[in-house]
């Protein structure tokens, strides 16, 4: 599996799991988390997941997952790459530690390698920056970031930085279906060198039946949704968490991060879903 380097030091999987839906339902929770389990012994090694998810649900879901797969030798602690989410009601410098001390229980865990702000709310970045610093400190995260901030809001971050470890990754919506960070958020990130994690990278598996894609996979002899998880992974700086919970998908997903898209390839992508033009707001799901 490639990795990306982190501004702050180590690296991450360009393709992980990501958890989002999961957690909702106790009744389907032992399915949820032999999928996740399944994801590890396949090579997964990248895990995303939010206290939001769930309400907690998909926190204890993996790390009910991750338990079993240490237990079973199919990983090491330090192979994974664990990543989760604060909500932004919870993210003043007190409710920040408290929330990941929550999340640390449910998720079994002693860190969480990167520990991200979900969403811009109401408390001042500068408490948020410092709370996430702070935990670094104390060895409850490893990095810390954030999730879907636009160009602005990251340039108003880095203001509230400081002196502490900065900002590792922006998680966001990218996909073939959604360019829009191509535009401006993208190269910022990058002339920086912090990753961007494309969250919903299929579209929710609707670019799975795009009738365009479908043709052009079928001449490549893959899916249409491997050749547009491919196509997000192939941008550099990119890495991606698809849901998966079926054996099939969870396999083809992890196959997509080995090919290899030509210029032809690329330049067909680009008529078929044309890149942005000008800037627009962030989307969000």
């Amino acid at each position: 599996m490639r990795t990306l380097q982190l501004p702050t030091g180590g690296e991450m999987p360009v393709l992980g799991l990501g958890t989002w839906r999961m957690g909702e339902n106790a009744g389907h929770r032992a399915a949820e988390a032999k999928a996740v389990r399944e994801a590890i012994a396949l090579g997964y090694r990248l895990i995303d997941t939010a206290e939001m998810y769930g309400e907690g649900g998909a926190e204890t879901v993996v790390g009910q997952a991750i338990a079993e797969a240490l237990r079973a030798g199919d990983a090491r602690r330090e192979e994974l790459f664990v990543v989760s989410k604060v909500y932004p009601h919870n993210a003043s410098r007190r409710g920040t530690r408290d929330a990941c001390e929550r999340s640390l229980k449910r998720l079994g865990l002693d860190a969480i390698d990167l520990y991200l702000l979900h969403w811009r709310g109401n408390h001042p970045l500068r408490e948020t920056v410092a709370a996430m610093q702070s935990l670094v400190a104390d060895g409850r995260i490893g990095h810390w970031g954030v999730s879907n901030f636009d160009t602005d809001d990251m340039e108003e971050l880095m203001q509230a930085v400081g002196d502490g470890p900065g900002c590792a990754a922006n998680q966001v919506y990218l996909s073939l279906g959604e360019r829009g960070p191509e535009f401006s958020l993208l190269p910022w990130q990058r002339e920086r060198g912090m990753p961007l994690m494309a969250y919903s990278p299929i579209d929710q598996g609707a670019l799975a039946e795009d009738d365009g894609l479908s043709e052009l996979a079928g001449r490549l002899g893959v899916t249409a949704a491997q050749l547009a998880l491919a196509a997000v992974v192939a941008r550099p700086g990119v890495a991606a968490i698809p849901k998966a919970v079926r054996s099939a998908h969870l396999k083809e997903n992890l196959a997509a991060a080995d090919l290899q898209l030509d210029a032809a390839t690329l330049a067909e992508l680009d008529r078929l879903h044309p890149p942005p033009r000008r800037k627009t707001p962030l989307a969000m799901i």
